[in-house]
């Protein structure tokens, strides 16, 4: 069982920076590959990045590659997305996920664990 707890969503102006973190309880965390996704109003969950479990692969999709990184520390049991230049068109609640697959995974029924999900608003 995988608990998953996001933080560091907020309001930024149009090429601003924030950093997302996802934090994880139990000890196989380090098993599970990584997922954030991101859902804006009336639109469909979509895949954002994904990390594999030991940290080595990582896939962004088209919209966010260059401008969002991926990264996982096992010690703490905690997935970071860092996203910089963003957009208004990001704008969406970003959920992190677990899967236990253990190679890069982009398809949501892959995922077995979610977190609650944190908002994101950027303003033109």
């Amino acid at each position: 069982q995988v608990q998953l707890v996001e933080s560091g969503g907020g309001l930024v102006q149009a090429g601003g920076s924030l950093r997302l973190s996802c934090a994880a309880s139990g000890r196989t965390f380090s098993r599970y590959t990584m997922g954030w996704f991101r859902q804006a109003p009336g639109k469909a969950r979509e895949f954002v990045a994904t990390i594999t479990w030991s940290g080595s692969s990582a896939y962004f999709a088209d919209s966010v590659k260059a401008r969002f990184t991926i990264s996982r520390d096992s010690a703490k049991n905690t997935v970071y997305l860092q996203m910089n230049s963003l957009k208004p068109e990001d704008t969406a609640v970003y959920y992190c996920a677990a899967s236990i697959q253990s190679d890069i995974v982009v398809r949501p029924w892959s995922y077995s664990y979610w977190g609650q999900g944190t908002q994101v608003t950027v303003s033109s």
